[in-house]
């Protein structure tokens, strides 16, 4: 017993060496045109020369910043899980650190390897989601704690995207049998937009149907410079689930702002514009709105305006509930240096505009760096505002009369009005 515990103890500080020497490199961004030059070019063998270092050293990054995290959040028990997922797959990537890709079985190791780590972290979005869930249950959560728990959320889905998109070109390229989609990995050269919107709203609709047996109908315009079908090398996985989600929000809204009982609802109608640096689909709904106070709101983890669904069987999605839908597809919209933005009219509906880079060699990963900057992020404190503020503000303004003529007492013939528009004497 005091062998193990002593074996143990020396697992952890070789541990904890090998994610200090890794964090101490920036993680390399590739671009599109990269990810498919590579996927035509490159042999097994280079792409386990450079998923060897970039995988750890991407994993490193973001597990440093597990530490920065608030004590009680470390402490969840869903927390604790995901980062025992992520000591786990590190070191299942240690034992290829030193290795040369020049056997046949070690580079079929290797990939069963990436197999294994991407099965394990499937459920990581929700496991993690738990955790704070478990936070918020527990304790009570300051604005520097939601600040910082924010901002982690943004940099830890960021990095597991990142990583799931590197394993997910090498072992389709290379271990997953041949492809036959004409895709380059999960990539396709020639990711036909107007196809992926329609397969989004199709499925999006269908679960419309089910929750409320009505859904409104699409109406699609598209308009390309070049005169030509709309297409662009992109990931068309990340792209439905942008849209899927942005559908379902669409649709949801504008049938329970119209009642599911109408007889027409109006339609959610979509514009497909490429240019010269970006392709831009704007989705429009007539689904209320949201007030403006609230703009921001849905791009925090963990909001939703729907009651969180219960945990059934079924493989149905739900179609409301969670709260990670919008953030994580803004996440998936900038991971190429896109962008996803809401912009509303309360009282007549939202416009959700998708921004993606039209020239793949501009389309470059975004990824989240370890580095003194960060450390900061999580160090320092929410920032007093040095504006005026219509909230929260109340009980430090001076009361103040609207009334045009003020009432007074006069004592003798000296009343003098103060600042506070009050009279004295």
């Amino acid at each position: 017993m005091r062998i193990y515990r002593l074996l143990c103890r020396q697992a952890r500080v070789l541990m904890e060496e090998r994610l200090d020497y890794y964090s101490q490199f920036n993680p390399s961004p590739l671009s599109m045109q990269q990810f498919t030059d590579f996927g035509v070019n490159a042999t097994n063998t280079d792409s386990f020369l450079f998923l060897r270092k970039e995988l750890p050293v991407r994993l490193a990054n973001i597990m440093k910043e597990f530490h920065l995290l608030p004590e009680k959040l470390l402490h969840m028990p869903s927390m604790c899980a995901v980062r025992d997922l992520y000591r786990m797959s590190f070191k299942d990537l240690l034992e290829f650190e030193n290795g040369t890709g020049s056997k046949t079985t070690s580079l079929d190791k290797f990939t069963d390897a990436l197999i294994k780590i991407r099965n394990r972290h499937k459920d990581v979005v929700m496991t993690m989601a738990q955790g704070v869930m478990e936070l918020k249950e527990a304790h009570s959560i300051n604005a520097n704690t939601e600040a910082n728990i924010q901002y982690f959320l943004d940099r830890f889905y960021m990095n597991r995207i990142s990583i799931r998109m590197l394993i997910n070109q090498h072992t389709i390229l290379f271990g997953e049998g041949v492809n036959t989609q004409n895709h380059i990995g999960c990539i396709d050269p020639h990711c036909d937009v107007v196809r992926v919107i329609e397969d989004a709203y199709s499925n999006a609709r269908f679960l419309c149907d089910q929750y409320y047996l009505a859904s409104p109908e699409l109406v699609l315009k598209y308009h390309n410079v070049d005169k030509t079908p709309v297409s662009v090398v992109y990931v068309p996985s990340h792209l439905y689930h942008m849209l899927f989600e942005l559908f379902k929000n669409a649709m949801r809204a504008v049938v329970e702002y119209h009642s599911p009982g109408a007889d027409v609802f109006p339609p959610v109608e979509v514009l497909l514009v490429m240019g010269q640096e970006d392709l831009t689909i704007k989705l429009c709904d007539q689904g209320g709105g949201i007030p403006r106070s609230q703009m921001d709101l849905p791009f925090n983890y963990m909001y939703s305006t729907a009651p969180q669904p219960a945990v059934s069987g079924l493989d149905t999605p739900p179609l409301a509930g969670y709260g990670y839908g919008l953030p994580l597809s803004r996440l998936y919209a900038r991971y190429f240096h896109g962008d996803l933005m809401l912009t509303s009219c309360e009282g007549y509906g939202t416009d959700a505009i998708i921004f993606l880079k039209a020239l793949s060699s501009e389309a470059n990963e975004l990824l989240p760096v370890y580095n003194k900057t960060c450390q900061r992020q999580y160090s320092t404190p929410v920032q007093t505002h040095d504006w005026s503020s219509q909230m929260h503000s109340a009980m430090f303004i001076r009361p103040f009369s609207t009334n045009s003529k003020p009432k007074a007492q006069q004592v003798g013939s000296n009343t003098i009005l103060n600042r506070d528009c009050t009279v004295t004497q």
